[in-house]
């Protein structure tokens, strides 16, 4: 009697399971054919590196292409300097040399790197937790066809579930700018150590931090990121912004406009890390006074010497350069230089979220454009200054 309501019971969890697939099944065939059905999108493109970007409502929805990506719904996303830069052809010999594989045409090329949304479709591939309808965050590759449109293909690798605490605004402004400062702290300043670099436990407590630039998007999220592992921090920033810096929690909030800037600067000192987040670039490393142990800057020539010379010249002369800079450093008894670039990895994706989980990040915005309005964004961005995040709303 036992055996055959075991066997009952079986036969019924099969039942629910098929239940489960064929309707899982449907709903992602009856999604698949509506986005195969040749819909288009809005969105703003470049068709070449002289014409600047260009509104457009005839965009074909991109398509999946591997089992592990998803098709999202933008709800929001914003403008950085990359986008502008890239609108005059920046970086553009390194970005068609790491798309090759995958997009054989350079044109049109859709612009944006951060975005909150919705899942509208997966692929087969794609892990179990996230499904259909699901709000997420994530970050689109340099090189890959951007999030300034209706809906962006992504790798499921660089999503997860947006953090309930943040506004469809707020996420939009949180990752790439993050990502930029985690990587700065972490993988180049070695804030956190081995683990920090490898892992999403952080670490850093009682080091020194001097972020040069902290009222922009990377600066901002980089204080945040640094006073929440218990760093020392120093920040610099225009008058204006002091209250704003000092907002968040930082104690000593130098005035770069200040003629005593550099005294004080020095009085804070010596460093761990100076991270520089105010386009200063590395060769100001040999001539500040301050002592440190690392000098990190995203304002590095990598992508401009390759642009001009080529990738394999291009890149030699990137080496010879930051050789050349560490020898000027280190011989005025400073310590290393380092270039910081955005990297988006997925365990740095994972150490943001637990921030914000945790009320220790929340980025600041300076101003939301709606989508149609995205060209003023793009102005507003080049002109530089900002105060915290610009944000478009797409949805």
């Amino acid at each position: 009697m036992l055996l055959k309501q075991g066997f009952a019971f079986q036969n019924i969890l099969r039942h629910c399971r098929f239940v489960t697939r064929y309707a899982s099944t449907k709903s992602q065939e009856k999604t698949e054919n509506e986005f195969k059905s040749g819909k288009k999108m809005c969105g703003w493109q470049i068709h070449s590196y002289s014409d600047g970007i260009q509104f457009s409502d005839n965009i074909r929805i991109p398509t999946i292409k591997e089992s592990n990506e998803l098709l999202v719904k933008v709800s929001s996303t914003s403008v950085n300097p990359i986008d502008v830069q890239m609108v005059g052809g920046y970086g553009a010999t390194t970005f068609n040399a790491l798309r090759c594989n995958r997009d054989t045409i350079e044109f049109p090329l859709t612009m944006g790197r951060d975005f909150s949304g919705t899942v509208v479709y997966k692929g087969m591939g794609v892990r179990n937790s996230i499904q259909l309808s699901d709000k997420v965050w994530g970050v689109v590759p340099i090189h890959r066809n951007g999030c300034h449109s209706e809906f962006v293909a992504v790798d499921a690798d660089y999503v997860t579930h947006q953090p309930q605490k943040l506004s469809d605004t707020d996420a939009a402004a949180v990752l790439y700018a993050g990502l930029t400062a985690w990587s700065g702290l972490f993988l180049s300043g070695q804030l956190g150590g081995l683990s920090g670099a490898l892992t999403s436990h952080g670490g850093g407590r009682g080091k020194r931090v001097c972020i040069l630039g902290a009222s922009g998007g990377v600066g901002s999220i980089a204080v945040q990121i640094a006073k929440a592992e218990g760093a020392e921090v120093v920040a610099t920033c225009a008058t204006d912004a002091i209250p704003q810096i000092q907002a968040l929690g930082v104690s000593h909030v130098v005035d770069y406009t200040s003629s005593d800037a550099s005294n004080d600067l020095t009085q804070y000192g010596p460093y761990d890390i100076i991270l520089d987040c105010a386009g200063k670039g590395s060769l100001h490393a040999a001539e500040i006074p301050w002592r440190y142990k690392h000098y990190v800057t995203f304002s590095s020539p990598t992508l401009k010497n390759i642009d001009a010379m080529g990738l394999a010249c291009g890149s030699a002369k990137n080496l010879f350069e930051l050789v050349q800079e560490n020898i000027k450093s280190l011989t005025t008894q400073q310590g290393f230089v380092k270039w910081a670039y955005f990297v988006p990895a997925p365990h740095g994706i994972d150490y943001l979220k637990n921030l914000v989980d945790r009320n220790k990040l929340l980025p600041i915005v300076e101003k939301v454009y709606d989508f149609k309005e995205a060209d003023q964004a793009y102005k507003r961005v080049a002109e530089g200054h900002l105060r915290g995040k610009i944000v478009l709303n797409v949805a």
